[in-house]
């Protein structure tokens, strides 16, 4: 017969085995919701998030947003322009682990290679066509031509892209499993960082010579 310590020893390490995946996720809700309070960023209080709003000072409002009903400006070097709503803009995201941004392309516009470090993307086609793909850590690119009425998923923090097909402008709807998805265009990280990046460890990186990066550096535009 077992002993009692063994025993004891058996159950930890099934409890462990059980509540193990339940921590790799966002917890489950206490409450209906919780504001984002932004004038607490003002004090000394920090959490990963934002504090709650107080009940009673909670209006509709704080879960409404019309900003996606305006198309943004492509008029820019990479021909195209994300209009996201994140709790940054719509405090009654907060703790709800989602986001949502609308993504306008001129023709033949491109949304450069970018990561979303925090979150798993979704793509709905509302208007033209596109041509999307995203790169596994094995080097590996996925890509197919995604029309009006369908839908791609790009998978939590891989680089992608998506190019505009046509001659005419294109819109999608993009979701994000994260409410704060965050975004790193893979040109501007390299390019555009303050203090620059050490223009020996690019050449390298890239096998160019310093003048390319140099050259690279000043052309450079930012993403939007």
């Amino acid at each position: 017969m077992a002993s009692l310590p063994t025993v004891l020893l058996a159950a930890c390490t099934a409890l462990l085995a059980l509540v193990a995946p339940l921590l790799a996720g966002d917890p489950d809700m206490l409450q209906d919701f919780c504001v984002a309070e932004y004038k607490s960023l003002e004090g000394p209080l920090r959490v990963n998030g934002f504090p709650c709003k107080r009940p009673e000072n909670v209006t509709a409002n704080d879960f409404f947003s019309d900003v996606l009903s305006l198309p943004g400006n492509t008029g820019n070097p990479v021909g195209s322009a994300v209009t996201a709503v994140n709790v940054d803009k719509l405090p009654g995201l907060n703790t709800l682990g989602m986001s949502i941004s609308r993504v306008d392309y001129a023709p033949w516009g491109v949304n450069p290679p970018h990561t979303h470090p925090r979150a798993t993307e979704i793509i709905f086609m509302v208007e033209g066509s596109l041509t999307v793909g995203f790169v596994t850590t094995a080097g590996n690119l996925f890509t197919r031509t995604v029309c009006k009425g369908e839908l791609f998923v790009f998978p939590h923090g891989l680089v992608h892209f998506q190019r505009n097909n046509g001659g005419t402008p294109a819109m999608a709807i993009s979701a994000f499993n994260s409410q704060l998805p965050g975004i790193q265009s893979v040109a501007v990280s390299l390019s555009r960082v303050s203090p620059s990046m050490p223009t020996d460890v690019l050449a390298r990186a890239f096998q160019i010579n310093a003048g390319m990066v140099e050259a690279l550096n000043s052309n450079s535009a930012p993403m939007y």
